[in-house]
């Protein structure tokens, strides 16, 4: 079968790789019907360190139909389309229970430890049961593209409007307009937000937010969006901050235009901070900060159902369709700008 493989900076390729085959009686076979590139695959991409392990599979983000089960499996069967969250887990252990997925004590990370990447034709599951959501459409819903969002950027989004306390009638700013901070927007509009404004200066990316629920936009970076914010908000700043870039200047204006009292929610990989945060300034003003990895896995069950109620549609994050095969494409897109997520089908 075909998957795509990361050998080093700028260098994925699509090559042959062994069919999966199961391992533990908890795993599952799922022939991939969507998989896409995230924002953080990008990381590894542009990175210049020497792969010390060599080339390997990449990928977190994906759906398809299971075709075997091992013996213990019990929760998903042959011919279930499913949503793979970006990260598995056994869905008993104390923090899985208590909704922190991403902390299993027996889980991990697609494409690590052996582990397969999402990016390929078909991917070994390990902990079928804990991990794998079924979703009831069949494998040429023209709803697939939404549901995909669900692995990863939606359930991040939401993660963040949830760290930053969006409720009914919040004032909300977002800041960063890739495929995350877009589903934030989408987040906090689900969750009843009245007013978001969007920090952003791409205008393909800024008309997504407004069809999300944006309702005001501030293309302004550094100090000069700081100054357009207090100019917007009488100088007081938004009460819920939603940061999902994870650079050091996103993190300042986060921090910034926070009011007093005020929450960022963050999402973003902190891959980029190179002088950490101004607690000084946050402990003048009381500015709170919760977030980090999103339990993608605790929110797909509510996420699911919006989508297939039509209450939400994510789908259109993915700006570039392309096949498997055209994944090194997909890359150098999404790396130069020129595509917000691309999807990929095998």
């Amino acid at each position: 079968m075909r998957a795509t493989i990361i050998h080093g900076n700028h260098d994925v390729r699509v090559e042959e790789v062994p069919d999966p085959v199961l391992v533990e009686p908890t795993d599952a076979i799922v022939r991939v019907l969507l998989s896409c590139i995230c924002g953080s695959d990008l990381w590894p991409y542009r990175s210049t360190r020497e792969r010390t392990n060599g080339p390997s599979r990449i990928g977190h983000e994906f759906l398809g139909v299971v075709e075997e089960v091992g013996a213990d499996v019990r929760t998903v069967r042959p011919g279930d389309v499913v949503i793979a969250p970006f990260m598995w887990s056994d869905g008993t252990c104390p923090h899985c229970l208590a909704g922190l997925q991403t902390s299993c004590l027996h889980g991990g990370g697609w494409g690590e430890n052996g582990v397969d990447g999402g990016q390929g034709e078909a991917v070994r599951c390990p902990q079928a049961d804990g991990t794998l959501v079924v979703a009831p459409v069949g494998e040429d819903d023209e709803r697939l593209p939404a549901l995909l969002s669900l692995s990863d950027v939606m359930g991040t989004g939401h993660h963040a409007a949830l760290a930053a306390g969006v409720t009914q009638g919040s004032h909300v700013a977002v800041v960063g307009d890739g495929a995350v901070g877009l589903c934030g927007v989408l987040a906090a509009h689900r969750l009843g937000a009245e007013r978001i404004t969007l920090l952003g200066g791409h205008a393909d990316r800024v008309a997504v937010g407004r069809t999300f629920g944006a309702t005001d936009v501030v293309s302004e970076r550094g100090d000069a969006a700081v100054a357009r914010v207090m100019e917007m908000t009488d100088g007081l700043g938004f009460s819920h901050v939603m940061e999902c870039v994870g650079m050091q200047a996103s993190w300042d204006t986060a921090v910034a235009i926070a009011r007093p009292g005020g929450t960022v929610g963050y999402v973003g990989v902190p891959a980029g901070m190179t002088t950490g945060l101004p607690l000084g300034s946050m402990f003048g003003r009381n500015v709170g900060v919760r977030g980090g990895v999103a339990p993608v896995r605790a929110y797909l069950p509510e996420l699911l159902q919006d989508v297939l109620d039509g209450v939400i549609d994510p789908s259109p994050v993915f700006d570039l369709h392309l096949s498997l095969d055209q994944a090194p494409e997909g890359y150098a897109a999404m790396d130069e700008r020129r595509a917000i997520k691309t999807l990929l089908r095998p």
